[in-house]
């Protein structure tokens, strides 16, 4: 980007990066701001509040972008005795899918801010963003406190960095299409001075590891499928507290947009439901394919379609994780980078040994990785409504990477000691269909 000196085209002095990076960000602040403007003006324009004034608005919309970014927000209530005691809580239950919106624009302003560096330069724009980002922050988190709802200003300033400089370092990283071209590190030549027995224990390593991902990720999307069958199966009595609400058009639009930025956060729950850890919605509760358990619930139409009563074969879902398990293992072997299999077939000579031990550990590897995902995926999507029974809503991280980093060893094992003759059947295939084109 150049600034001009005038309108007959010639270019003037170059604009300086740290100063490209504040517009990339100012912008991406206020488009994001305007997404959580639009449906409280929405709401309002049909008299939805019982308090419309213009500073109240306001101060509702920067606490919502404000938890949007991740930013807890401290709530309290009146008391209603003589004493005047209050009930106070946090809200902390984020908005995940919301939050791709600020991700997104960040992921768009560092790929042009990349477009624009050299390699020694991204560090002015991505500092001169990030400043500016912080600041617009602690602004909001400044002027939209109030004695109900209080702001840490330090949380204000620094958390919503958190996704803000994620997106735009990977969006920097995408248009440079290397670390080296980005930061000006050469991964591969370091890596190339390391000892070939340390290259191997790496790319073992890093190989196990992608398993563990591809298990996480597999076992989200299977989760997420049954998420949308239990919406279909339990659509009746979705509709059924739509028209109990009678939001009207604007407020059934502005809760159904609500309940999609939280769409991310059920899938989590879905995933912790088939693992078998299950999700608590409010304190004491449960919800889970071994039993469910649970206390009044607010009027959210999504949550109609908790399942509940007798759940004879719930307990079926548990195989979720083990079938991403065996796509891992599988994905494992076509990958081919099993040299602890090698180095121990070289120590030791009894193959079933070798074969057993390196399976057995190429399990508890992947298992691994894949349940220190869900635990931060759980820890994610986990969260406090802030007042009253629902302060714990969703699943328990540590149970949850532990039931599921145990059903994506097994699945592990089974698919990597079942990939070869996986592997014979597609090649079958092939050479059958090969066969039938011919003829």
């Amino acid at each position: 980007m150049k600034m001009r000196a005038d309108q007959t085209g010639d270019r003037g002095l170059p604009m300086p990066l740290w100063l490209q990076g504040a517009l990339e960000t100012a912008q991406a602040a206020i488009i994001s701001a305007l997404a959580v403007i639009a449906p409280i003006i929405a709401v309002w324009a049909t008299a939805g509040f019982q308090n419309s004034s213009f500073d109240v608005l306001a101060r509702l919309a920067g606490q919502s972008w404000l938890l949007v970014h991740g930013v807890p927000l401290e709530l309290s209530a009146a008391g209603s005795d003589a004493a005047g005691n209050g009930e106070s809580g946090v809200l902390s239950l984020v908005p995940l899918g919301l939050t791709l919106l600020p991700f997104l624009l960040a992921w768009r302003a560092g790929r042009r801010l990349a477009r624009a560096s050299y390699t020694d330069q991204l560090w002015q724009a991505l500092l001169g963003s990030w400043v500016v980002y912080a600041a617009f922050g602690t602004a909001t988190g400044f002027v939209c406190r109030t004695p109900d709802v209080g702001i840490n200003p330090w949380f204000a300033m620094l958390i919503p960095l958190i996704p803000y400089a994620l997106g735009m370092v990977i969006g920097a990283r995408r248009e440079a299409g290397s670390w080296s071209r980005l930061i000006g590190v050469d991964a591969v030549d370091w890596i190339s001075r390391t000892s070939q027995h340390s290259r191997w224990a790496g790319s073992y390593l890093a190989s196990a590891g992608k398993a563990g991902f591809v298990a996480t990720v597999s076992a989200l999307a299977l989760a997420a499928v049954l998420l949308a069958v239990d919406l279909f199966i339990h659509w009746n009595l979705v509709v059924a507290v739509y028209e109990a609400l009678d939001a009207g058009a604007v407020g059934g639009a502005a809760l159904t947009i609500a309940q999609l930025g939280f769409l991310p956060n059920l899938a989590v729950f879905a995933l912790a439901w088939t693992s078998g850890a299950g999700f608590a919605m409010g304190i004491g509760s449960q919800v889970g394919p071994l039993g469910t358990a649970v206390g009044p619930l607010p009027s959210i139409p999504v949550l109609a379609a908790i399942p509940s009563g007798p759940l004879d074969y719930a307990f079926v879902a548990l195989i979720v994780p083990v079938l991403a398990g065996v796509l891992a293992g599988w994905w494992f072997l076509r990958e081919g980078e099993n040299h602890f299999d090698e180095w121990l077939s070289i120590k030791v000579r009894a193959r079933w040994f070798t074969a057993t031990v390196s399976t057995l550990v190429l399990g508890v590897l992947a298992g691994l990785a894949a349940g220190l995902l869900s635990f931060g995926l759980a820890w994610l999507a986990r969260g406090s409504a802030g007042i009253g029974r629902l302060t714990d809503i969703g699943p328990d991280p540590f149970w949850t990477a532990v039931w599921l980093a145990a059903e994506v060893a097994v699945g592990v094992v089974i698919g990597y000691a079942a990939g070869p003759w996986l592997e014979r059947e597609q090649a079958a295939s092939v050479e059958d269909a090969e066969l039938v084109s011919r003829a």
